[in-house]
């Protein structure tokens, strides 16, 4: 399923950070870019929204990896940072 494609892709990504490996974050954002072009018709829109928005730690958490990342979203999966109604 390209949900877990792009979980893999994402901490793939998450760990090139950590690690500060150029060729694995580059590879692993090339992987991204081309699931979300591929997939995104198909995608739950709120992961579409985080990934068109390059959220990679807020798609990361809303995909249920929240503890694969280096720094923790500034608002919770599912908020972008907006008023409260």
């Amino acid at each position: 399923m390209a949900d877990t494609q792009i979980k893999d892709a994402l901490i793939r990504f998450n760990d090139a950070i950590k690690s500060a490996d150029g060729a694995a974050l580059s590879a692993a954002l090339n992987d991204v870019e081309a699931l979300l072009a591929a997939h995104r018709e198909g995608m739950h829109p709120q992961l579409r929204h985080f990934l068109e928005g390059r959220s990679y730690a807020k798609a990361l958490a809303w995909l249920g990896a929240g503890d694969q990342l280096a720094a923790r979203p500034a608002s919770p999966p599912g908020g972008c940072g907006g008023g409260h109604a």
